[in-house]
């Protein structure tokens, strides 16, 4: 018997043994199940009470800083937030913190050095100027003068425009029609060779005008920097520690009269945009900005069958230092009665030229002017060549015929492609002006303008004024425009004399006009 029970104690120790083993085993899976559970549930719970740093959400407006915006929330926000869990997901009733942001007027004082304006002409709706504005105003830039017609000019659009600070009117009226009439311009030869020409040069004439009253504004306005930019382009001042035009041009030597931006033109990936500057992220980046044999070595499939590398301008943009005897030298340069300017060009800032990015831009190229569209009558018309093929396709095609010719010409959606060239360098994402736009959407700065201007009491002079100087305009623009052929013959012989009170050949540098990039004739030219 003690045999058996001595044979029989070794295999319940086994089981013993094996039962607590199989029980340890367990309660590890289930620790190793529960902890990664609890430490999630925890994360979670501290993220959304604000503990955590989310690296996607590092970037918001709303809690961290995007660059070039300030360090602190108003008070208003700060207590708001500490009183309780949630916000506002549009972020209706907080403030953006961008430095130069005081309350939705962005309104700077005196304190801000050096004084940046722009200039430009244009017929454009709210939509596409009030992001144009305040973007641009994010980045430094105190005042603009628009030189308003059309659309721009109506009364609906101009009140808004009138009531943000910094912002000037003018609008093409008679007298202002008469003033410029008197220009020495129309008695030099360096924009002659555009004069009594229709649409495109009609159009460069009217800016180079705009842009010379511009020049005495901005001296009136204690000015340091006049930019001439369209409502289709956006400056990216990239290479500062900030997103900061300001910091840029404040860091720019003082022997230095022009700056040169190189233009980069978007590349749209739908046919359906509507909004672009919130819509569109890839650019193709300027041959300033890219090594030789990048360029040239994918110049063809960069191109895509279009006549050139860009669709259209690829000469850039620029900024002049506010001084005596500055002039404009056509819509892309400025110049100088008496010295040729010192300029530089800019290694990693651009101007983002947003060209035909809705399909509504190419059928209404045919309401632009009034050329017949034939390859001979475009020519004195439009001075790039793909201008002069979207004027004749819009004026020919059906609509569909339209926008099989958008998307194999102006849509990129070839991934494959441009994805190689984004591994090239040609093609770049550029999002800081889609994340600002936004946040001043979402944070409800244009509408507060749009209320804020129907809340305005207007005299009953002021607004009748101002329906008479909208009306005027409409009456200016009519069917055939702006007409450079009228202007220039009204009282020439007045300035006659002015010609030669400048002798230096600076003078009568020739206005340089939109120009495309570089082509593969030249490359064989320079190789």
């Amino acid at each position: 018997m003690a045999g058996l029970h001595s044979s029989i104690r070794p295999s319940s120790s086994s089981s013993l043994s094996s039962l607590s083993s199989q029980n340890f085993a367990s309660r590890i899976l289930l620790l190793l199940t529960v902890l990664p559970f609890t430490l999630a549930c925890f994360a979670f719970v501290l993220q959304w009470r604000g503990g955590l740093n989310d690296p996607i959400t590092r970037w918001s407006p709303e809690q961290h800083q995007f660059p070039g915006m300030g360090t602190s929330l108003s008070h208003s926000q700060t207590s708001h937030s500490s009183n309780s869990d949630c916000f506002n997901p549009l972020g209706q009733s907080q403030s953006p913190t961008f430095p130069y942001y005081r309350g939705w007027k962005f309104d700077y004082g005196t304190d801000l050095r050096p004084k940046i304006c722009i200039t430009t002409s244009t017929s454009a709706g709210l939509e596409q100027t009030l992001p144009w504005i305040f973007y641009h105003k994010v980045i430094g830039v105190s005042t603009f003068f628009l030189f308003v017609e059309g659309k721009a000019a109506s009364a609906n659009v101009s009140k808004v425009l009138e009531t943000i600070p910094g912002v000037k009117l003018i609008f093409r009226t008679k007298e202002l029609e008469e003033q410029q009439a008197k220009s020495r311009i129309w008695n030099e030869t360096w924009l002659s060779s555009f004069f009594y020409k229709p649409c495109n040069y009609e159009l460069f004439v009217k800016q180079s005008l705009n842009m010379e009253m511009a020049i005495v504004m901005a001296k009136e306005a204690g000015m340091d920097w006049i930019i001439h930019l369209d409502t289709d382009e956006l400056i990216h001042p990239a290479g500062t520690r900030e997103y900061s035009l300001r910091q840029l041009l404040s860091d720019v030597p003082g022997n230095v009269d022009m700056v040169v931006f190189p233009n980069y033109e978007s590349s749209v990936e739908r046919d359906d945009i509507k909004e672009p500057f919130s819509e569109v992220s890839m650019f193709k980046k300027n041959y300033d900005h890219l090594p030789k044999e990048v360029y040239f070595g994918n110049y063809k499939e960069a191109t895509r069958g279009n006549p050139n590398y860009f669709l259209t301008y690829g000469n850039g943009k620029s900024a002049a230092r506010i001084q005596d005897h500055l002039r404009p030298n056509g819509a892309h340069r400025w110049h100088n009665y008496m010295k040729s300017p010192h300029e530089i060009k800019l290694e990693e800032a651009a101007v983002l030229h947003y060209t035909y990015p809705k399909f509504s831009d190419l059928t209404s190229r045919r309401k632009r002017c009034g050329c017949k569209p034939t390859k001979e009558d475009v020519k004195r018309c439009f001075m790039l060549e793909f201008d002069r093929s979207a004027f004749i396709i819009a004026s020919t095609a059906t609509e569909e015929e339209m926008r099989r010719w958008y998307q194999e010409r102006v849509v990129w959606t070839d991934r494959e492609l441009n994805l190689k060239l984004m591994r090239k360098g040609i093609l770049t994402r550029i999002n800081a002006p889609m994340v600002i736009i936004q946040a001043l959407r979402e944070h409800g700065v244009f509408s507060s303008v749009i209320v804020s201007a129907e809340q305005t009491n207007l005299s009953k002079d002021e607004f009748l004024s101002s329906i008479e100087s909208s009306n005027s305009t409409r009456t200016t623009m009519s069917d055939k425009g702006f007409s450079s052929r009228k202007i220039g013959k009204i009282d020439t012989q007045v300035n006659g004399r002015r010609l030669f009170e400048f002798t230096n050949d600076s003078a009568q540098t020739l206005a340089i006009p939109p120009l495309s990039p570089p082509s593969l004739e030249d490359f064989e030219v320079l190789t």
